[in-house]
């Protein structure tokens, strides 16, 4: 599924979450993981002029180094093949432009956790990686406690997949499909009547009835695609405020994993996330696959 997989890493416990998601769908499809630390030039401990400018950076580079290699014993404890590398400049800038360099099919980052039911703060660099990124996004919860399974025992077994028919969404369906079809997951596609764009609230059942069929056809469009490739499927059409219903839909189904499109029909392209990918970022206590 994926030859080349990127994990940009900081080094804090709670990285091991991501570093367990990268180290299992690598040894599915014997892909080898580039561990990456960037040291942040554009910090003001970089940027401060003082005496301790050299000793600053150095620990850093130090800090990096230990890093790297720990992501590296992670993944040889695996059986899984790894690079490892430390560079300076804007994190998400460099992570764009050493995933291009690479030609990696995949980057794994990590996403702050949250307290009680708000937004938890996602992170300004895995925002914009999700924002800019030609290749997929894998955003993973934070886990100080996070281990690979045993071999044949997967992370994923339920995959749910929300649509609004277009093309972001279609690519990150064709992703996610490929994500149960490697797991040999079930496939749940959810495509939600946004009332609160529409003004539903006071429509006409004839209106509401168009915007159902609408989602009939998003829907079957993916689940054609599970059902070519013999993947249990279930579909719903939600009506109410996107964010929320997917939520809800994927707590029903215990989710593994929700793949969709980082802009919707409703985002200006590359310039922000699409509202409710970013709400179900900041909010999805599962991984969550973006595609642009």
């Amino acid at each position: 599924m994926y030859d080349d997989i990127l994990v940009p890493t900081d080094g804090s416990p709670g990285i091991l979450g991501p570093q367990a998601r990268a180290v299992d769908i690598a040894r599915l499809g014997d892909a080898t993981i580039h561990s990456l630390y960037v040291v942040d030039t554009s910090s003001e401990w970089i940027l401060a002029e003082s005496d301790q400018h050299s000793v600053v950076r150095q620990t850093l580079e130090e800090h990096g180094t230990d890093a790297t290699r720990e992501m590296a014993a992670f993944a040889s404890d695996h059986g899984v093949e790894s690079r490892r590398e430390v560079r300076e400049g804007v994190p998400y800038r460099t992570i764009l432009e050493y995933s291009r360099a690479a030609d990696v099919d995949l980057i794994v980052m990590g996403t702050r956790g949250r307290t009680g039911d708000g937004e938890r703060p996602l992170g300004s660099t895995t925002e914009r990686v999700a924002v800019h990124s030609e290749t997929p996004v894998l955003s993973v919860p934070l886990d100080t406690d996070a281990s690979v399974p045993e071999p044949r025992y997967g992370m994923i077994d339920h995959l749910v997949i929300p649509t609004d028919g277009s093309d972001p969404a279609q690519r990150a369906a064709e992703e996610g499909i490929a994500f149960a079809e490697q797991y040999g997951a079930d496939v749940h596609v959810v495509y939600v009547v946004d009332a609160t764009s529409y003004g539903l609230e006071d429509a006409p059942r004839s209106i509401v009835g168009l915007l159902k069929e609408g989602g009939q056809n998003a829907i079957g469009a993916v689940e054609s695609m599970a059902l070519d490739r013999n993947l249990p499927v279930t579909s719903d059409v939600l009506r109410g405020v996107p964010a929320d219903e997917i939520l809800e839909f994927a707590r029903g189904v215990d989710a593994d994993l929700i793949a969709m499109g980082s802009r919707g029909r409703e985002s200006a392209p590359k310039q922000v996330l699409g509202s409710s990918t970013g709400r179900i970022l900041r909010r999805a206590t599962m991984p969550v696959l973006t595609v642009g």
